[in-house]
């Protein structure tokens, strides 16, 4: 059901000499709001929460009483003997978090002014509204809600006289705060994480490929490690990725579980930066899906049903089962038996390392990182042109950035600590083998 906002709607007309009038009695007594005057000249103070307060009445308050520090109290009838003098009244805008507010403002000027000024003179509580560059972040907020350029003006939160922002601002507030926020991720250092285990899988955004990275670390977070554009079947790419993350603190050093969607490019581009002591194991669900690709309809269920059973057996049980029901497919179903049989022991990894059932259910798929590109296919659902890759790894940044606010611990994090003993092992042994041999 959508819901309903109240729309104050009024003549410009008649709702002006209103709001001078309400904003000059505030301005007389100017001891109520003249905190707010020093907040927003000197700190820029949260405006929407004024507005939401007192409304546009306040802020027009506040403009007078800025603009009376300037060239002082009007005097009805007399002029002034200050160099800054009124010059009647203007339109002006405040940008807000997720619109701007029509406003009208005094207007300043010089009384005396040298050759080539224009003698307008600025108010500075004006001047501190218009530097709020909190807009772009609001109009991302917004964009990441699912709203489309289209109907944004129909789904905010209206207010009288309320000055909608066109959808060609939202395209470009939504680009800078997409590349802004790209250039975040990419510098996040991780070299006070103990990553215990790395996520790798592919998006696709029309032609265009982002491999994504996120990592789990020993208490059970979740982290967004980096993007990359271009698929995972990108060997040149994959490895760029991946060294990128070393870069940024993933230390070469520190045995990990890598969790990837199969592709044999990445499998190599592990082996390649991390070395080949790392445990990877293969997302079970791709390994399904590819195995239904090649059988008809009606063998869908029973090839479900027999994979995910041996998936719960021990590794070299569950490996025979599967070998087993391969022979069987060879003879009508060949392509589907070669599947199952690429990268066959790469599917058992969390069983050998003797994981309880209930971690193995997290680490044995990409869902962790599956669901996050649900997130970015469904916020994305309106882009039917995607210009370039620039575009897709925005789109992919923003929505990570978005889903990350609500990331929880990994199912079965109280059981992390035995797969970091499981990693640390081998390198404990290799340390006490160099002792003993330095010994």
């Amino acid at each position: 059901m959508n819901e309903a906002y109240q729309v104050v709607v009024s003549d410009d007309t008649n709702a002006l000499p209103e709001s001078v009038e309400i904003a000059g009695v505030l301005a007389k007594d100017g001891q109520l709001i003249l905190p707010l005057l020093d907040l927003v000249e000197q700190a820029q103070c949260a405006i929407d929460d004024l507005v939401d307060v007192m409304g546009r009445a306040t802020i027009e308050a506040v403009l007078q009483m800025s603009a009376a520090q300037l060239a002082g109290p009007k005097q009805q009838g007399r002029k002034a003997d200050q160099d800054v003098v009124y010059h009647g009244t203007q339109k002006g805008r405040v940008a807000l978090k997720e619109r701007q507010l029509g406003v009208t403002k005094p207007r300043l000027r010089k009384r005396r002014r040298d050759d080539g000024e224009s003698g307008e003179v600025e108010i500075p509580a004006y001047e501190a509204m218009q530097k709020d560059a909190r807009l772009a972040d609001r109009m991302l907020q917004i964009r990441m809600a699912g709203i489309s350029t289209r109907r944004y003006e129909d789904v905010l939160p209206e207010m009288a006289q309320t000055v909608g922002v066109s959808k060609s601002q939202v395209s470009r507030e939504f680009i800078e705060s997409g590349e802004r926020l790209l250039k975040e991720l990419a510098e996040r250092d991780f070299s006070e994480q103990d990553i215990l285990v790395v996520y790798v899988d592919g998006l696709q955004f029309g032609q265009y490929h982002v491999i994504c990275a996120v990592g789990v670390d020993a208490s059970g977070h979740k982290h967004v490690l980096g993007f990359r554009e271009g698929a995972t079947e990108n060997a040149q790419v994959a490895k760029a990725l991946l060294e990128d993350l070393v870069e940024r603190g993933l230390s070469p050093f520190r045995r990990r579980l890598f969790v990837i969607d199969g592709s044999k490019a990445l499998r190599k581009a592990i082996d390649q930066v991390f070395g080949r002591e790392n445990p990877v194991q293969r997302c079970r669900n791709h390994k399904v899906r590819n195995v239904l690709g090649h059988l008809p309809k009606d063998q869908h269920d029973q090839a479900k049903s027999t994979m995910k059973a041996a998936f719960k057996l021990k590794a070299e049980d569950g490996i025979a089962k599967l070998k087993q029901y391969a022979s069987w497919l060879q003879q009508d179903w060949p392509s589907a038996s070669a599947s199952l049989h690429e990268g066959l022991d790469e599917l058992f990894t969390i069983n050998r390392l003797g994981l309880p059932s209930k971690l193995r259910r997290c680490l044995g798929t990409t869902n962790l990182i599956d669901n996050s590109h649900s997130a970015v296919r469904q916020r994305s659902a309106r882009v039917k042109h995607w210009r370039d890759g620039l575009m897709a790894l925005r789109w992919t940044a923003a929505s990570f950035a978005a889903s990350e606010k609500h990331f929880r611990r990994i199912m079965g994090h109280q059981d992390l600590w035995m797969l970091e003993a499981d990693l640390n092992e081998p390198q404990q042994d290799h340390q006490l083998a160099e002792h003993m041999k330095a010994s």
